[in-house]
């Protein structure tokens, strides 16, 4: 087995692996992998936007496990992350974890943290609408699926009751979460132990079985203590879904897409940025560029007047820049969001690289782009402030008029 590191946005790293276990780190997508066409028997690895780790195993049973440590601190990271879950209720020292070098075990010891915090009073309890066939009738007899399933028989019935249990949404994501952090690689033997007791506190819950949707939960004054641990388990479930088989190559992990985070963070920073303002955002809100509404656009942020009135649009790009700067791609797809939108202003918002703000008006159509760069290795206070001045970019100038936008709804 072969442990490596590399560093989101590092120089590629050149390895010599066998031709299946190079083509399966290859299919992973976990990282860049291409053969070296001038060493044979050497593989080019190279971070793909995901920070985190995975292990890759191919078919002859070779294991390579890569570990991709992002380019800000974890501290940062993990603050971008909670933030974009509750901007109201995430505290930066939730995340005071400087001595992990590591994004998994670093969110581990979070998670069990926070989980155990939930815990301490005991297992949340609520009610859970229950359909089953039984010989003793409970609840509300289900005259459809009787006559249906059981017509001229007895004495089955068909009944759907509301039981008052544990195994409710909140604690099935957080065994399902615990279990999932149990199997993957790295995580320190000592907080295992704590998750494994974390586990036996969670035994009689009903975990999400593989492929199944997780089941939905909102928040409330019933669940106040369990929030910051039931997001964490979301989160944590996002990322290690990386463990699939693709073919006879088996991979699994934690990842995280770094384009994801940064968009999610910029996204919600804007919107509580702008929530004292008149008007509302939304994001990820569904519009048409033609007027037959064949060609969908989503742009990741539109602010809009009372009336309904696109205001502000925005998009966040964590890429890797060219050489000369921003990628003109971008510009193209924000003059079709303005145009759609009837905007005269749009912002490109990336992650700080080498290229300083910009801002192009566009020939023969009064539109403006504006490209902003956030520099994210620097204390959340400061950077909410800058998200806050960028947000300040918004308000002072008004769109062209346009009828109510349709919309598909807010993620």
């Amino acid at each position: 087995m072969m442990d490596i590191a590399i560093i989101e946005h590092g120089a590629a790293l050149s390895l010599p692996l066998s031709s299946a276990l190079g083509r399966a780190v290859a299919a992973s997508r976990a990282v860049e992998a291409v053969l070296d066409p001038e060493t044979p028997g050497r593989w080019w690895l190279k971070a793909a936007g995901k920070v985190g780790v995975a292990t890759v195993t191919a078919p002859g049973g070779e294991t390579l496990t890569v570990r991709i440590t992002p380019k800000v601190p974890i501290r940062r990271l993990l603050f971008l992350l909670g933030y974009a879950l509750d901007a109201k209720g995430w505290r930066d020292d939730d995340a005071s974890l400087d001595a992990e070098p590591e994004l998994l075990p670093a969110l581990a010891h979070l998670f069990e943290r926070q989980a155990d915090r939930a815990l301490r009073q005991g297992l949340l309890q609520g009610y859970r609408t229950t359909e089953e066939t039984s010989l003793v009738m409970r609840g509300r007899l289900r005259e459809a699926d009787q006559i249906r399933r059981h017509h001229g028989e007895f004495p089955a019935v068909e009944i759907v009751h509301d039981e008052y249990t544990t195994d409710i949404a909140e604690n099935r994501l957080l065994r399902t979460a615990t279990d999932r952090l149990l199997r993957l690689p790295r995580v320190p033997k000592d907080l295992r132990g704590r998750l494994l007791r974390l586990h036996v506190r969670l035994a009689d819950v009903t975990p999400i079985g593989r492929g199944h949707e997780p089941p939905t939960w909102r928040p409330t004054r019933l669940n106040v203590r369990y929030q910051p641990a039931v997001r964490l388990a979301e989160l944590v479930l996002r990322g290690a879904s990386v463990e699939h088989r693709p073919g006879d190559i088996t991979v699994s992990g934690f990842l995280l897409d770094m384009a994801g985070v940064f968009e999610d963070f910029v996204t919600v920073a804007l919107r509580e940025a702008l929530s004292t303002s008149s008007g509302y955002s939304m994001l990820q809100a569904s519009h048409y560029l033609d007027e037959g509404h064949a060609i969908r656009i989503v742009p990741d942020f539109v602010h809009y007047t009372d009336d309904g009135t696109p205001h502000a649009v925005a998009d966040a790009k964590y890429k890797a820049e060219k050489p000369a700067g921003f990628p003109d791609a971008d510009l193209y797809q924000m003059l079709a969001y303005c145009t759609a939108l009837r905007l005269a202003d749009g912002h490109l918002i990336y992650a700080k690289g080498n290229a300083p703000h910009a801002a192009h008006r566009v020939r023969h159509t009064g539109i403006t782009i504006h490209q902003h760069t956030l520099d994210l290795d620097q204390p959340p206070t400061t950077l909410l402030a800058d998200v806050r001045a960028l947000a300040g970019c918004f308000l002072p100038r008004t769109s062209r008029p346009e009828q109510r936008p349709v919309l598909s709804g807010n993620r």
